[in-house]
């Protein structure tokens, strides 16, 4: 169907160097969607890559100023950028907690705003899908200020979809359940003989996903396929979050 074409937009992807959004990046540009890729590395020769820190306050801003430098006729922003920093709760700090809410929770109310205000001057229109997790939904031990974030980010994408909706801007989210990232990976390696074969009995298709799984839901989301569609988030979990008990 033409209707899951992205063929004429331009999309920033935010933390996109690697992991989900290296996949979401690469998806896009399979549908046709030219791509602003962000990361926090110098990528020697990289053309359409901006490296900057999201955590610092005058960075997502500029990060928007620089995707439209690029792409002035940016119409798709995909809030990816995101980290765990999570200590036990009774030993974190202040400065702990702000890292984790600074970078996950309000680089990307600002990188919406800032891109609401630009698609406003073009006349309006647009999407924007924003990375939550499933730790949005459930708590997992040892990741209050981690689960706190996504939680926040789910709301957040269900409060933007109706503050830009009369301007025509479209913004939904997903929420990845246990994805095999260099993130993901360090704990996986250690834990695989016990950690990970619980997970993978948990999850109801068996395995855990690859970063190329979010793919098709993001890009759907920004297609006009989906031009009827705001405020929904979707799950991509494998079934993790499905059952109670999952395989015995």
């Amino acid at each position: 169907m033409k209707a899951f074409s992205l063929e004429g937009h331009a999309a920033l992807v935010t933390g996109s160097s690697q992991g989900i959004g290296a996949a979401i990046a690469h998806g896009l540009e399979d549908c046709g969607a030219a791509v602003v890729r962000h990361g926090l590395q110098d990528i020697p020769g990289s053309v359409g890559y901006v490296r900057s820190d999201l955590s610092d306050e005058s960075s997502p801003a500029a990060l928007i100023d620089s995707a439209f430098a690029l792409q002035p006729a940016l119409d798709t922003l995909i809030c990816n950028a995101g980290s765990f920093f999570d200590t036990p709760f009774l030993e974190m700090t202040a400065a702990e907690w702000e890292k984790t809410i600074s970078l996950n929770l309000r680089a990307t109310f600002f990188l919406a705003q800032a891109f609401a205000k630009k698609r406003i001057t073009l006349g309006g229109g647009g999407s924007m899908v924003i990375v939550s997790s499933t730790n949005g939904f459930q708590a997992e031990a040892d990741s209050v200020a981690y689960d706190t974030s996504k939680g926040g980010l789910v709301m957040m994408i269900r409060s933007l979809a109706v503050s830009l909706a009369p301007h025509g801007i479209r913004v939904n989210g997903i929420a990845p359940g246990l994805i095999r990232t260099p993130l993901a990976g360090t704990w996986m390696e250690s834990r695989a003989d016990d950690l990970l074969k619980h997970y993978e009995k948990k999850i109801l298709l068996g395995k855990v996903g690859q970063p190329s799984d979010c793919a098709g839901a993001v890009a759907f989301l920004c297609s006009s396929a989906a031009s009827y569609i705001t405020g929904e988030i979707i799950t991509i979990d494998g079934g993790l979050t499905t059952s109670q008990i999952g395989k015995l």
